[in-house]
């Protein structure tokens, strides 16, 4: 779907038509981030099945060991203090309990944590694609579930918007005079959060690690220079290139953690143009999708999404917001 902020019109296209939409001399940004093998299946001395969902680390990361943040199921039958052997080479220790089934573990391997995940733990597909243990589906999934320019582990989710390439469409967007950035933005649980406040300005986004660096912010500058338009392929792309963004629309090489939440009402300074999946209600990904494009406009896109039948979540349809 193509939305126009100035006319309000609005197309019903397919994804392969996205090269068409875009002009020679803007400046495609997509998060490079890649979704770690955070989801470990172990078990109880009981033989009773125990899921760890990593979240986040809590601790500067060293070898042999590391302290996460991480669901833990079931948790009203764990406590403090348990350890899970996963597979052949890590052990989960369950630290303390931090609230709504949340918990700090300790991870311990021989070798680096990230590299023994790697070999025994699980992409963490959403909650809706159900697969059990040894599904050779996984593998599949595993695959499917990393965007084909995925370059630093971190995430707990993919950058959906970024699903949609392939390496092909991305060649034939640089044959049209496109340039191509990257930003990393490591994407945690609370991304997805639903807003139960009862005011949207007083949800809060957990912060996460970004990291623009000085060839990204030299690319922006160029496609300023230019007349180019800045793409951001993502909301993630959005709040770290906004996160760096000075009132010129210009941004400065950083990285660090950022909480930025942008609901309607916000100046966008860097992003001129946005590419995002479909989002649930209530959730900040929505509110920064209106923010851009306009409460009323979106709402009047998605009715039409949802009368014709388009899909959403993680594997759903884009829209080009313009």
């Amino acid at each position: 779907m193509a939305v126009c902020r100035e006319t309000g019109e609005i197309r019903h296209l397919r994804f392969p038509d996205l090269a068409g939409l875009l002009r020679r001399g803007d400046l495609l940004v997509l998060n490079d981030t890649k979704v770690i093998r955070g989801r470990l299946r172990a078990r109880k001395a009981t033989g009773a099945a125990v899921e760890i969902f990593l979240l986040s680390p809590l601790e500067a990361r060293e070898p042999g060991g590391e302290t996460w943040e991480a669901l833990a199921r079931p948790s009203r039958r764990l406590n403090e203090g348990m350890l899970f052997r996963v597979g052949e080479e890590i052990v989960v220790t369950l630290l303390r309990r931090l609230g709504e089934g949340r918990w700090s573990v300790r991870l311990s391997a021989r070798g680096l944590v990230h590299e023994a995940l790697e070999r025994g733990g699980e992409v963490p597909l959403p909650p809706y694609i159900r697969r059990r243990a040894g599904d050779p589906l996984l593998l599949t999934d595993a695959e499917r579930y990393q965007t084909v320019y995925a370059r630093h582990p971190g995430s707990v989710a993919a950058p959906t918007a970024g699903l949609h390439f392939d390496r092909n469409l991305l060649a034939k967007i640089a044959r049209t005079g496109v340039a191509t950035a990257t930003v990393t933005l490591t994407i945690g649980y609370g991304t997805f959060s639903t807003i139960r406040a009862g005011d949207v300005e007083d949800h809060e986004i957990h912060p996460e690690e970004f990291r623009l660096g000085s060839e990204t912010a030299a690319a922006v500058a160029a496609a300023r220079n230019r007349g180019g338009r800045v793409v951001a392929v993502g909301t993630t792309s959005v709040r770290t290139l906004e996160s760096c963004a000075g009132p010129d629309g210009r941004v400065t090489p950083s990285e660090g953690t950022t909480r930025l939440f942008i609901t309607p009402g916000y100046r966008f300074r860097a992003v001129d143009v946005l590419l995002t999946n479909f989002h649930l209600p209530r959730s900040s990904l929505l509110a920064l999708v209106m923010a851009f494009g306009g409460v009323e406009l979106i709402r009047e896109a998605y009715r039409k999404a949802v009368s014709e039948r388009y899909r959403f979540f993680s594997y759903g349809d884009a829209m080009f917001v313009f």
